[in-house]
């Protein structure tokens, strides 16, 4: 049966069959050495049963396989099928012995051509057969030999038999079995000595069963012939040789056909003539030595066997001078190559390193010294894994591990060599290969070569791509691989978790200090984080004024990290202006900086992108919420993306299709007793979420650009509302919020012109409220914006005022008409003496600079007298007036109680 190797018998029916085999041998040994009559008829039916089986397992195993490869088997197979029916017609003429002679023995002697057969037919194909003038030499000498050699021992044996028997004389039949039999053998023996040789390596091992089967099958006829007597009658141990003989001869035929993996592996080198020389040699020794052996104790020696003697006598001499003249060519030959191979080492670049089995090396060549650093003699007797670096000792392991494994993927490998001046040396691993076969304890050869300055320069393109030029931080690209690293330690329970930092105040300090002042800030911040940071944590920059740190702990570790870099960088920061000012110096404006700090843990399953987006959304809800904090991701923070995405995608719509509304706070005048103005609020009543507030949705257009078009249609909203309320013989000012981002975009004169010429509406009466934030960016191109405005006939009032940082001498050069106190200015000044003399200070400041002062946020009557009696001209907040609809603001203007306002009195001033 064919297996899984495509042989065409398989190990369990090889198994089978010779396990049968055994029991059969078993049996009929038993039977001949006990003489029971029954073995006349149960031997033969035995030899018949085996032969037959063999037959049958070696025509379905032949079928199965392709081609020329089944061949050889189905030959076998007729052989065996040949044996078996000459022992079955053995069986039929039952009391005859096995030994005799019979119509039985003509398909007995049929199967010898066809087993010549099988060994022809493993031979390659005639076109790629290379048998060779001295295969063909040694097979015709162990023909020579072998028949020599039977033919003295089976006729001193048949001499010996017929000894005092006075019938048996020897004659043409004695003289025919004398020499029939031996050449038989012979020629099955030099057949098989020819196929071992030639056959390709693919087949070696099921030639060299055959060969063992042919000489079985030799010792069949031998021992058969040496049965015969001249009365016809078999010796019982000759016999049982004969039967077991015939058994072995099955089975080796089985090995032989299990053997072959022609179809699996076809082809392949043939062997070298030496093994036949030496078997052809020893063959001839013997026969040599039998044939004297018998003359010095004084037998006869035929004619026809003292020829055969004297030809043997002369292949063997011829074969060996060809042997002497083969070892001279090939020593020539090897002696030549060497050159060669030495001459090819030393003209290339590589240092040539042979190593034992125990890893010491036994030679060196090529430019030792120049490679790597040491003379040959400092190599040479001594380990090379000791003269590695301690990182890479497994450097030899490794390479000859990946020649075990068939192909050396992992070459070229490279290892840190330690040289005489104490430093270490890259050298690279080129090339490899075992000093021979396969064994356990073979060395190996290196090809080392010089990688120092390759490596080096590797290095640096490697810290270049991995490394932020500006602060030397890792960045981006080797914090995500090092996070895909967190991960994998992650699946195993190791925990880590991300922090992503993003500073706040960031573009106030690169707008107005300058580039340079923020390449400083980003500079202090990274060693204010390689500070804070642990020895295992790694801290990178991923661009702009965004770090990351994978901290190699857990949430709560990572927390308290957070929390520790929130509070170093919350500071105070004074740089020189875009104008060249001394860092540090007077003229440099303090800039409040801060860091919000967003946490993400690593968790099993999910990806980096996943990972560091978490961070980002704890982030950007740190932001949300006020900035200069920490949040973790989670859940809360789930629902706060899911409603920032809903408003950020609803939004536009919202804008293009009338989603917005506009309500309107009064601004009373103290003096004139009676409201003067209103200020357009903008309101977003969401269908699905409900009022969003202001803050959060303007502060949402300004991060997803939209704020322009929102504060676009603001203005022509309001302008057309209010020029319809003017129409009713009112003379109100309207004040509309300008974002800094509007007036960056340098569009706001020609939308504010553009909202004027539709509605109507007088540019005096237009009040642009601008927030006190750009007095942080010091561009001439908004002063000039602002100008234009002033020019055109707006207002132009300072929201806020107070809230953030104020540069006095640059609000000199501000078109400024209007300062609006920030609420935090108003809380608490009816209780606070210090709060009050501040809001005094503003009031002076805005009389001083010709600006009317409007406070923000006034709520009680206590507010409302303190900022009467420091001679605030303007009030605005819930006590005068609260934000409504435009169709309820004329009956607000027109009911409006003075009596709000307090009684009439004249200002206090502050000393």
């Amino acid at each position: 049966m064919r297996d899984a190797t495509g042989r065409p018998v398989g190990p369990a029916a090889l198994a089978a069959v010779l396990g049968l085999l055994a029991l059969l041998g078993a049996g009929t040994t038993a039977l001949q050495l006990t003489g029971a009559p029954s073995a006349a008829v149960l031997v033969p039916a035995a030899l018949a049963l085996a032969s037959g089986t063999g037959a049958a397992v070696l025509a379905a195993g032949a079928r199965r396989l392709p081609g020329r490869a089944g061949r050889p088997w189905r030959a076998l197979a007729l052989a065996a099928g040949l044996l078996a029916l000459g022992q079955a017609l053995a069986v039929a003429r039952a009391g005859r012995d096995l030994a005799a002679g019979g119509i039985e023995e003509l398909p007995i002697l049929l199967a010898v051509p066809v087993a010549v057969a099988v060994a022809v037919q493993l031979l390659p194909p005639r076109a790629g057969r290379r048998v060779g003038s001295r295969v063909l030499v040694d097979g015709v000498v162990v023909t020579i030999a072998v028949g020599v050699l039977g033919g003295v021992v089976l006729d001193d044996l048949l001499d010996g038999l017929s000894d005092g028997r006075p019938g048996d004389v020897a004659g043409p039949g004695h003289e025919l079995i004398a020499a029939g039999y031996p050449l038989v053998g012979a020629v099955l023996c030099g057949v098989g000595l020819v196929t071992v040789t030639a056959v390709p390596e693919a087949r070696r091992r099921s030639a060299t069963w055959l060969l063992a089967s042919f000489v079985a099958m030799a010792t069949v006829a031998v021992s058969g012939a040496v049965g015969r007597t001249s009365d016809g009658a078999a010796a019982p141990g000759w016999s049982v040789v004969t039967v077991l003989a015939w058994l072995a001869m099955l089975g080796t035929g089985l090995c032989a056909a299990a053997a072959d993996r022609a179809a699996t592996a076809p082809g392949g080198r043939r062997a070298l003539p030496l093994r036949g020389a030496v078997v052809a040699h020893a063959a001839a020794s013997v026969a040599l030595l039998a044939v004297t052996g018998g003359v010095l104790a004084g037998r006869p020696v035929p004619a026809a066997e003292a020829a055969a003697a004297a030809v043997l006598l002369l292949l063997t001499s011829a074969r060996t001078l060809s042997w002497a003249l083969d070892a001279a060519r090939l020593t020539r030959r090897l002696e030549r190559t060497e050159g060669w191979f030495r001459a090819l080492v030393h003209s290339g670049d590589a240092v040539t390193v042979v190593l034992d089995a125990a890893g010491r090396v036994t030679s060196v060549s090529g430019p030792v010294a120049a490679q790597l650093g040491r003379a040959e003699e400092e190599l040479v007797g001594h380990a090379l894994v000791p003269l590695l670096h301690p990182d890479d000792r497994d450097l030899v392991e490794r390479v000859a591990a990946a020649l075990r494994d068939g192909a050396p993927d992992g070459l070229p490998a490279t290892g840190r060599l330690a040289g005489v001046d104490g430093g270490w040396r890259d050298v690279e691993v080129s090339g490899a290969a075992r000093t021979g076969g396969r064994r356990a304890d073979e060395g190996l050869v290196l090809h080392l070569r010089d990688a120092t300055e390759r490596r080096a320069g590797q290095r640096e393109l490697e810290r270049l791509a991995y490394t932020d030029s500006l602060t030397g931080l890792p960045n981006r690209a080797r914090f995500m691989a090092a996070l895909e690293g967190a991960l994998d330690r992650a699946a195993r329970g190791r925990r880590a978790c991300v922090l992503l930092v993003d500073l706040d105040g960031f573009k106030s300090v690169n707008d107005v200090a300058g580039h340079d002042a923020g390449d400083r800030l980003l500079c202090e911040v990274a060693d204010a984080l390689r500070a804070e940071a642990r020895s295992g944590d790694l801290v990178a920059r991923l661009g702009g004024d965004e770090f990351a740190l994978l901290v190699d702990a857990g949430p709560d570790a990572a927390m308290a990290l957070a929390e520790r870099l929130v509070a170093r960088l919350d500071v105070s920061r004074r740089y020189g202006g875009a104008d060249g000012g001394v860092d540090g110096g007077p003229a440099g404006p303090v800039f409040r900086v801060s860091a919000s700090v967003g946490l993400a843990e690593v968790v099993t399953g999910a990806d980096a992108s996943a990972t560091v987006r978490e961070a980002d959304l704890a982030l950007r809800t740190v932001k949300a919420q006020g900035k200069n904090g920490v949040r973790a991701s989670g859940e809360g923070l789930v629902e706060a993306s899911a409603r920032r995405s809903r408003l950020a995608r609803d939004l536009p719509g919202a804008i293009e299709r009338g989603g917005l509304r506009l309500v309107y706070q009064p601004v009373a005048g103290v003096q004139e007793r009676r409201v003067l103005g209103v200020e357009a609020l903008v309101r977003w009543d969401h269908p699905v979420l409900g009022p969003v507030p202001p803050e959060e949705f303007v502060g949402l257009a300004e991060d997803d650009g939209l704020v322009v078009p929102l504060q676009r249609w603001v203005l022509e909203t309001a302008t057309a509302e209010h020029a319809r309320l003017l129409a009713g013989g009112r003379d109100l000012k309207l004040g509309v919020n300008i974002s800094v981002r509007h007036l960056q975009a340098r569009c706001l004169v020609e939308d504010v012109t553009r909202a004027l010429e539709r509605s109507g509406l007088p540019a005096r009466l237009l009040m642009i409220e601008v927030t006190e934030s750009v007095l942080m960016d010091d561009d001439e191109r908004l002063l000039a914006e602002l100008a234009e405005l002033s020019a055109l006939g707006c207002i132009v009032s300072l929201d806020d005022f107070g809230k953030g940082y104020s540069s006095l001498a640059y609000l000199a050069r501000l078109p400024v008409d209007v300062l609006k106190m920030d609420r935090g200015f108003v809380s608490g000044i009816d209780t606070d003496p210090r709060g009050a003399a501040l809001v005094g200070s503003v009031v002076d400041l805005g009389r001083t600079l010709g600006m009317d002062v409007v406070a923000e946020g006034v709520e009680t009557a206590a507010q409302r007298e303190v900022l009467v009696s420091l001679g605030c001209g303007f009030l605005q907040g819930w006590l005068t007036g609260r934000p409504v609809p435009a169709a309820e603001l004329p009956a607000v203007v027109d009911g409006f109680d003075p009596g709000l306002l307090g009684a009439r009195e004249e200002p206090l001033s502050v000393p």
